[in-house]
């Protein structure tokens, strides 16, 4: 918990300094580097492709993925399968189904799951953090108090691994779509909240917080219209790298049964977890969508990576 703690608010130290040497603002500043960084175009690219592949998908998908329409040239029990031809560029799946039409229209409903749960994460995770920061910044010992209960809370659930955390979450809730998302959300919590608190610490010891304490600006007012805006670039980072964890994290909980009941609908994970008892026959059923996982998630590392260096006043000048 310590080194996963100190990790975020590192995170949270980047907006400590705010001013560049060429007197540029910091997100221009920032987005100069980002275009001259190979890690983020790489990420970007990936990332493009892949949010153009879930949208057009399901129009261009050559076959419906749920018709099994050559399911008398597949017999799983022997043992037999159809690899890549002409006409199934990526074969056929146990129940005579075209894999490539699967991967297509499947991508859709990883990148939704990915989205939202990395949604719920930071909307919830957010206002724990504009709580506690909120508190401890200007909250004087009452909010010195809300802030230390609320910062133990997080830091037991940030003590606790994710997966086995989502998988406990899922598992009360039960098999559904709606439940990975929102078992995958809840492990984002408190990272985000953490964040967020830790930024606004940064920010709320800034000249001008203390000036606008001085002119007697309300509280509220500060924590809302000077401090929570200038707290959000770690947030945003961190957002980035959260759609990796949530994609692998949803993949993970679909693998294991906890995803959506019904199989025809195609699901990167739900994908890997039928063609793991083929594995030794047709390898190819697996690899698909474990290469489609792993280079999605992979485009969003690159370029919360990249973000992350970016906006780091150390790296700059």
């Amino acid at each position: 918990m310590t080194k996963k703690a100190d990790k975020i608010d590192r995170l949270a130290e980047l907006m400590q300094t705010s001013e560049v040497t060429s007197g540029a603002s910091l997100w221009r500043e920032a987005m100069r580097r980002l275009r001259a960084s190979k890690m983020a175009i790489i990420g970007a690219v990936i990332i493009a492709l892949f949010v153009v592949l879930a949208i057009v998908g399901p129009w261009i998908a050559p076959f419906s993925p749920s018709a099994q329409t050559w399911r008398g040239e597949v017999f799983a029990n022997r043992g037999e399968f159809v690899g890549a031809r002409s006409g199934n560029w990526f074969g056929l799946d146990h129940l005579g189904r075209d894999m490539f039409s699967r991967i297509l229209v499947g991508a859709r409903q990883t990148l939704m799951v990915g989205v939202v749960s990395m949604l719920i994460g930071l909307i919830v995770g957010a206002l724990v953090g504009v709580l506690s920061g909120a508190a401890a910044t200007l909250g004087g010992r009452n909010g010195q108090r809300i802030d230390t209960v609320v910062m133990r809370f997080t830091d037991i659930m940030l003590s606790l691994p994710s997966l086995l955390l989502a998988v406990s979450i899922a598992a009360v809730m039960g098999q559904s779509l709606t439940t990975v998302m929102i078992a995958v959300g809840v492990v984002q919590i408190p990272i985000f909240a953490r964040l967020l608190r830790g930024s606004m610490l940064v920010q709320g010891s800034s000249d001008y917080v203390l000036a606008a304490k001085a002119l007697g600006i309300r509280k509220k007012r500060i924590v809302l219209t000077q401090i929570l805006p200038n707290s959000l670039s770690p947030v945003i980072v961190q957002a980035t790298l959260s759609l990796a964890t949530a994609i692998i994290e949803a993949a993970a909980l679909s693998y294991l049964g906890l995803g959506n009941p019904d199989p025809a609908i195609p699901e990167w994970g739900v994908m890997l977890a039928q063609a793991e008892r083929f594995f030794d026959n047709e390898p190819m059923m697996a690899a698909y969508p474990a290469i489609g996982i792993i280079i999605t998630a992979l485009g969003f590392t690159l370029l919360g990576e990249a973000m992350r260096e970016a906006l780091d006043p150390k790296l700059r000048g």
